[in-house]
């Protein structure tokens, strides 16, 4: 059996439905962390059969409307002096701001380096968001 120490300082990004901890791993670009990073695929769980973990030593700021968008489920322990001191779920982000490109071509946040697109919530199932400058409606692909 594979043992992964604890961290002293730092968060566990936990419950990720198993498969999406590389894209969480690729998407918050940890591949660029100066601290340790390890990446569980498909740990046992008894919630979710199999799950995914990240754990990131000395680090204490995630997106947490990225990791909503890429899974609901999630949970984010935050680590100091080797105890949990604060918890917190994810939750899908009503609105979103800089993480979705929007497949409007004429928009003008496609076009206009200082506008940062922004979208609000249309469909929870089908993440579909509309773009607050143009209206159309984007679907947000993990």
């Amino acid at each position: 059996m594979l043992e992964v120490k604890q961290i002293h300082n730092g968060i566990v990004i936990d419950h990720i439905k198993s498969g999406n901890g590389l894209k969480i791993f690729n998407k918050l670009e940890l591949f660029k962390a100066e601290s340790p990073v390890v990446l569980l695929i498909n740990v046992e769980s008894k919630q979710l059969g199999k799950k995914d973990i990240i754990k990131i030593e000395n680090t204490f700021d995630v997106d947490l409307n990225l990791l909503g968008l890429i899974d609901e489920n999630i949970s984010i322990n935050f680590i100091k002096d080797g105890k949990v001191i604060d918890k917190k779920r994810v939750v899908m982000p009503e609105e979103v701001s800089g993480l979705i490109k929007c497949k409007n071509p004429r928009c003008i946040t496609n076009s206009d380096d200082y506008i940062k697109p922004t979208f609000n919530l249309v469909s929870k199932e089908k993440l579909e968001y509309r773009c607050s400058f143009c209206d159309e409606i984007t679907r947000y692909k993990i």
